[in-house]
């Protein structure tokens, strides 16, 4: 029975191409690969693919829809659509101070403009003024300001004082932003993690423009790579994802885990350099093979994180 791995995406190339003719040169005996095409989706139909790698569905609700009614008829998701809906940056900081993996002190704020269809009276429970003093006390300046889900360095705000917050936030309307500690680090990582095993650590400067920030000499000791593996392969267990990035700050030689909610992170041939392609490439088709091949016809093929499946063990108990 041929097993098709499916890639979905949008106007990204060079990785999806990639990733294609890879899993297709491997020739492996029934395994095949292409770009997802959908013409129809109704409900509980299978998707016709064994496993799909998902790097768009965050923009286009309709994919997200397709993905989790993928999901439900079979298909191994990468990464889990239901899991990925309900993920945000906020969740993911506090839950890293639960496993031991250091991170910036951080809050997360009320939008500073009302939701839409609500009005004052659906805060009732929220006091007014937030206690300010307390709040930049606990986080420090300068500090950083960004939506509390993500957004590819989209509305990112370094602020040194009250006074800048003050203005800035004024400015964000309806989205709900996380003030965040400044780590001044003295060199920084971009991890990739594919499968859960497969760790990709990568010198990055994000203070360059983004087709240099991969350009850093970083030369970290190997003590430090073992550090930086175990937290990489700690986050990425603990929140399911099967591809995904972690970006490490080292302060006074400890990592300091700031963006690791990344389920489609920049794979693109031009930013990341072709070594990290390279590698991207292989190990994402590896992996997407060895999953249609491990795939089980009528049960769930999507990867859950120690956080689910600790949380109901314990109920079960």
């Amino acid at each position: 029975m041929n097993k098709k791995i499916g890639i979905l995406h949008g106007k990204e190339r060079s990785f999806p191409e990639a990733f294609v003719k890879r899993i297709n040169d491997k020739n492996h005996k029934g395994i095949t690969a292409e770009s997802v095409k959908i013409n129809k989706v109704a409900q509980g139909e299978s998707s016709g693919y064994a496993v799909i790698i998902d790097r768009i569905s965050q923009d286009v609700p309709f994919y997200r829809a397709y993905l989790k009614n993928a999901a439900i008829s079979g298909t191994a998701v990468i990464n889990n659509p239901f899991w990925w809906s309900a993920d945000e940056k906020f969740f993911n900081n506090a839950l890293a101070t639960k496993i031991d993996v250091p991170v910036p002190k951080t809050v997360i704020l009320p939008s500073r403009d009302l939701p839409d269809d609500t009005a004052e009276a659906s805060f009732s429970n929220l006091a007014y003024p937030l206690d300010w003093n307390s709040i930049f006390e606990y986080v420090g300046f300068p500090a950083y300001m960004k939506p509390f889900a993500g957004g590819g360095w989209k509305n990112v705000y370094r602020l040194n004082n009250m006074e800048e917050f003050f203005q800035t936030h004024a400015e964000t309307g309806q989205l709900v932003m996380l003030l965040q500690e400044e780590i001044i680090f003295e060199e920084y990582y971009r991890c990739y993690c594919i499968g859960r095993k497969h760790v990709r650590i990568m010198p990055y400067e994000p203070r360059n423009p983004h087709h240099l920030r991969y350009v850093a000499n970083h030369q970290p000791s190997a003590k430090l790579l073992k550090t930086m593996e175990d937290i990489v392969l700690k986050i990425n267990n603990y929140l399911g994802y099967d591809f995904n990035t972690v970006e490490l700050a080292i302060r006074d030689g400890i990592p300091y885990a700031i963006d690791f909610c990344n389920p489609a992170p920049d794979a693109d041939l031009k930013s990341v350099g072709e070594e990290n392609f390279e590698w991207v490439v292989e190990n994402a088709a590896n992996f997407a093979i060895e999953t249609a091949q491990n795939i089980k016809d009528g049960t769930d093929n999507l990867s859950w994180g120690e956080y689910i499946k600790r949380s109901i063990v314990q109920k079960a108990l």
